[in-house]
């Protein structure tokens, strides 16, 4: 096998997460002088080196190596830690050997595995919603989705235009409700006005484009009429670089199309109120304390939550994140990713995952270790947000929101401080779904996985009616 020399990059993710040598060390389980090997390409990438730093920084291995044979023993190496192979998984020099031996045998496993993962992407879609054929075509959701994910939730070009728009608007950050209906009368002739509830009973928003009005809820409160502002801001402000955004997008129906460009709109007011450089800087300075963000900034615990996924710059990354939001019926209503978990597109999520149980505690953020079945862990931090009340018959709109990252980041977050991070954590084997959860002997399993077959025992009772 070639040498891999990866010098440069190893440098750079190390700076990226402000680590030292020392530290990179104990993430991958080497000792300092052989980090520094690497950097100056003085020892070759070994996969076991390339597979730590995988699942210890959350990086495609691909990003760093060009090498083929070196990815190809890297496939298959994540190939055979699928749980849905239930024996110990082959060795570094077995998978050597049976790339050196028979590579038309492998490639041929690694495209039956390719082809297994889509059968399991396909039966997540059918089997989240109502299992109609055309929920296999991908949803405006989805590819909005994919696209932020493409992007790893990060769009350089927004936050330069955000941060234009914020000195244009100027003033300080508790007048910027005021500064903001200034900024909209003298620089686009838009007047900002304050509806009633029972003039306006079916929108929180809207913008009377002829009239060069922009007509707000009274039944938003002040957080969230700055948001609404700064989202109109973006419209009138950079609706050239939305369309732009958008169209890279390459979601085939108006709709979607509509929606994406909501979304990036949507960054757009979460960069304005909560700037790149000053809310990575605090969310440094409090281990990612999500109140404390959201206090100094005057957002949402949510608006916050969302905001941290996307501090992805190169050079100034913050701890990559993924954020969820359920209803009280498990559907998945707002996601977004920058790590590798696996979100569900529908609902259907696992009852061990205690996103569910965080109804039951309003207010209050739930922590949890979890595992995925393909044994990645991260750190999630749960909590409820309400949904805006304008009468009797609203009440308890409340959803969950879900913020996690890999555990190799737990070190950064405040919340983990509680848990003996050195000894054996309590963590939750989760799956996204049922139908697709390899997993055996789980208590919560409430249907039978459609690709895996469990094992049945007549003579004994397992802990559900599906295994034994």
């Amino acid at each position: 096998m070639s040498k891999t020399l990866i010098g440069p990059q190893l440098r750079q993710l190390r700076r990226a997460r402000h680590h030292t040598q020392a530290e990179m060390a104990r993430q991958l389980g080497v000792s300092a002088a052989y980090v520094n090997l690497l950097e100056n390409n003085q020892r070759s990438l070994s996969v076991k080196v390339l597979m730590a730093l995988t699942e210890s920084y959350g990086v495609d291995w691909r990003s760093l190596v060009n090498d083929s044979e070196i990815t190809h023993l890297a496939d298959l190496r994540a190939a055979v830690r699928d749980p849905v192979f239930t024996a110990d998984p082959p060795d570094l020099q077995e998978l050597r050997a049976a790339i050196d031996h028979a590579p038309e045998l492998v490639n041929m496993f690694l495209q039956l595995y390719q082809h297994h993962g889509k059968l399991r992407d396909t039966l997540r879609h059918m089997t989240a919603g109502d299992g109609m054929a055309d929920r296999m075509v991908k949803s405006p959701e989805t590819a909005i989705y994919d696209f932020f994910r493409d992007h790893s939730n990060y769009f350089a070009a927004l936050e330069t235009a955000a941060a234009a728009a914020r000195d244009a608007v100027g003033g300080r950050q508790d007048d910027i409700y005021g500064n903001l209906k200034r900024h909209l009368k003298h620089a686009y002739s838009i007047d900002v006005e304050l509806i009633g509830i029972d003039e306006m009973p079916d929108a929180l928003r809207f913008f009377d484009q002829a009239a060069g009005r922009v007509l707000l809820s009274e039944a938003l409160d002040q957080i969230n009429r700055n948001f609404q502002l700064a989202h109109m801001l973006a419209l009138v402000s950079c609706g050239a670089l939305l369309d732009d955004l958008s169209a890279t997008a390459k979601i085939p129906s108006d709709m979607g199309q509509a929606r994406c460009r909501v979304e990036l709109a949507n960054y757009f007011a979460a960069a304005f109120l909560m700037p790149y450089d000053d809310i990575l800087k605090v969310a440094r300075a409090t281990a990612y304390d999500i109140d404390r963000i959201a206090t100094s900034f005057g957002v949402s615990f949510e608006q916050a939550c969302q905001r941290l996924t996307t501090l992805q710059r190169k050079g100034a990354q913050g701890v990559p994140f993924f954020f969820l939001r359920i209803d009280k019926a498990g559907n998945v209503t707002k996601r977004f990713n920058a790590t590798p978990f696996t979100l569900a597109e529908q609902g259907g999520a696992c009852p061990v995952w205690n996103i569910h149980s965080a109804f039951t505690a309003p207010g209050r953020i739930v922590p949890q270790f979890v595992e995925l079945p393909d044994a990645g862990q991260f750190f999630t931090l749960s909590r409820t947000t309400d949904r805006p009340v304008v009468n009797r018959h609203m009440q308890d709109r409340r959803l969950v929101v879900t913020l996690g990252c890999e555990r190799a980041h737990v070190g950064e977050i405040g919340y983990a401080a509680a848990f003996n991070l050195e000894g054996a954590v309590n963590t939750a084997k989760i799956g996204i779904n049922c139908h697709i959860c390899p997993r055996q002997a789980c208590s919560e399993r409430a249907h039978e996985p459609l690709h895996v077959n469990l094992p049945v025992d007549a003579n004994r009772r397992g802990s559900t009616r599906y295994e034994s």
